[in-house]
């Protein structure tokens, strides 16, 4: 998947290494949430399921990145992590640090969470499946939560709205519970006011609810909001 890049535009999809830590601040995620089975599409490099399984939960992670070979996509995931970083340390002034207290410390913390992607991704291959949205080989209610975050919205200059319409509705298929999607901004922290409400619109006409929930994290100005969907 690729993109045109100039100075102000990230580039490729980015395979992001995010942690729980991380994941329960997006998501606002209280210790009832992780347990039962929890679906991660896209998973890319976070550590989220290899530290969600040891809390007890049954976690999927979602990828089409997955396909590549581990050693590989060990090394791929520092790789992007530090492309992340760095793009995000350039135009810093796009972004709240005070919840990773600044550059440096955003780094690292994306870099233990590759390193222990790596390593639960050798110990445990199984919890990583190699698809992608908006068609995913799960059964309907196979999940008791799903959590997507950085892809829709997110690259919204190259997804289609009915590509978010057709992802959210696969998601909403797979999962009995709650779908959590985050952030509601695009990769420059342009608000997408109006593809939200056409989203909502469309998803409620199909007879799926939804709602605006606020989130105790802000990286870009003015990305406190996730979109959820109810059963």
């Amino acid at each position: 998947m690729k993109h045109l890049s100039d100075s102000d535009v990230l580039g490729e999809f980015l395979v992001s290494a995010r942690s729980l830590a991380e994941y329960r601040a997006i998501f606002a995620l209280a210790d009832a949430d992780l347990r039962g089975r929890i679906l991660d599409c896209p998973g890319g490099a976070a550590s989220f399921t290899a530290e969600a399984s040891v809390l007890g939960a049954q976690v999927t992670a979602a990828d089409p990145v997955y396909a590549r070979e581990p050693d590989q996509l060990r090394s791929l995931a520092l790789t992007e992590t530090d492309r992340g970083s760095s793009w995000a340390t350039a135009h810093s002034a796009m972004y709240r640090w005070d919840w990773y207290g600044g550059p440096g410390e955003h780094r690292a913390m994306r870099h233990a969470a590759a390193q222990r992607f790596g390593a639960d991704l050798i110990a445990h291959p199984e919890r990583y499946v190699a698809t992608e949205l908006p068609s995913l080989p799960f059964a309907e209610n196979s999940f008791d939560l799903a959590l997507s975050s950085h892809l829709l919205f997110t690259y919204a200059d190259r997804l289609t709205a009915d590509f978010h319409l057709a992802a959210l509705l696969e998601l909403a298929r797979v999962c009995a519970g709650e779908t959590r999607v985050y952030p509601l901004v695009d990769h420059l922290g342009h608000q997408l006011d109006d593809l939200v409400s056409y989203l909502r619109k469309e998803l409620e006409d199909k007879g799926i609810r939804t709602s605006l929930r606020e989130t105790s994290y802000e990286f870009h100005h003015g990305a406190h909001t996730m979109l959820v969907l109810h059963p």
